[in-house]
């Protein structure tokens, strides 16, 4: 069923303010500057899909023979063009107005830049485009694939105290973090815990989902669960070392907060579609509290643990 608010999804339809917010955006310019220089070759064939105000392509035309930069919006067209006409080595680069989920280049390429992500590859399309992508680029010129930039999403969950007291304001919403910034406003109740591991080059599900355990570590109140995804944007075999970027931390707040105590365990699922809108996480997020039987050999030895003290007290008062 469409989303009735669908056309305001991010989608691939960002504005240009948006864009010319990511520009500032020290770290995530650095990573992915540092990452194209080291994988893009001399005179390599490069394609980006989603190109934006054209950075990435001009990161990556220092080094390629050519760059293709598709892009759907056609005020980011102008502005990709015109800024690129303004740089070095902008005239390598090609802008092209186009869906990036249905365009293919009129020639196989070494490499391929997609940043259409979002902390839980939620809103963008970075997976139903690239998936779209590899589909059709593999039936028009056959193996193998490009490199991927980023090359893979590493997603987890964590348990949360969430303050979400704003100036006597009580207001349970969905709360984005800045990753590089310590959040006082939140108790880690748990370590993060993986959910999903996605190579681009390789096969993947469009949906993403888990049924698992977090093991509480503090006692607190649980009323919010942390989304944290890493991208690998590039991997350095030499140094044996990643390029990484991490989005947006998301906290969502759960309907009902549950009290926890540490060594506690709390059961989660949910399940969504890739590029769906941010609700359609919490829609389907299932938390409840976990009552843990002690194992046996534990329980044993506790057990074994008060006889011995017992009978030293009982021979003490003899």
């Amino acid at each position: 069923m469409q989303n009735k608010f669908e056309s305001l999804e991010l989608g691939q339809f960002i504005p240009l303010h948006y864009h010319h917010n990511m520009l500032n955006d020290a770290v995530r310019m650095r990573g992915f500057k540092e990452a194209i220089d080291w994988v893009v070759k001399p005179d390599t064939k490069v394609l980006e899909l989603g190109g934006g105000t054209g950075v990435q392509s001009f990161f990556a035309a220092q080094k390629a023979q050519k760059v293709y930069c598709v892009e759907r919006n056609p005020e980011l067209v102008n502005a990709a063009r015109n800024l690129l006409a303004q740089n070095i080595n902008g005239d390598k680069v090609e802008v092209i107005q186009a869906d990036a989920m249905h365009y293919l280049p009129p020639e196989p390429v070494d490499v391929v830049i997609c940043e259409m992500l979002h902390t839980g590859l939620l809103r963008e399309k970075q997976m139903p485009v690239i998936d779209s992508f590899k589909r059709r680029y593999l039936k028009k010129f056959g193996g193998p694939l490009p490199v991927f930039i980023p090359e893979a999403s590493i997603q987890a969950l964590q348990p949360l105290q969430q303050n979400f007291q704003f100036e006597d304001f009580y207001a349970p919403t969905i709360q984005f973090q800045n990753p590089c910034v310590i959040q006082e406003r939140s108790k880690g109740l748990g370590d993060p815990e993986v959910f999903q591991l996605l190579a681009y080059a390789e096969p993947y599900s469009q949906t993403c989902q888990w049924d698992g355990e977090i093991r509480i570590t503090e006692d607190g109140q649980l009323n919010a669960l942390r989304l944290i995804t890493k991208n690998i944007l590039a991997i350095n075999m030499t140094t044996y070392s990643t390029i990484d970027w991490h989005t947006q931390y998301i906290v969502f707040p759960l309907a009902e907060s549950i009290r926890v105590s540490k060594g506690d365990h709390i059961s989660v699922r949910f399940s969504y579609q890739g590029g769906a809108p941010l609700n359609a996480l919490s829609d389907s997020l299932q938390v409840r509290l976990i009552n843990k039987q002690i194992p046996v050999l534990e329980f044993a030895l506790e057990a074994l643990k008060e006889f011995q003290s017992g009978a030293v007290e009982n021979a003490g008062a003899m």
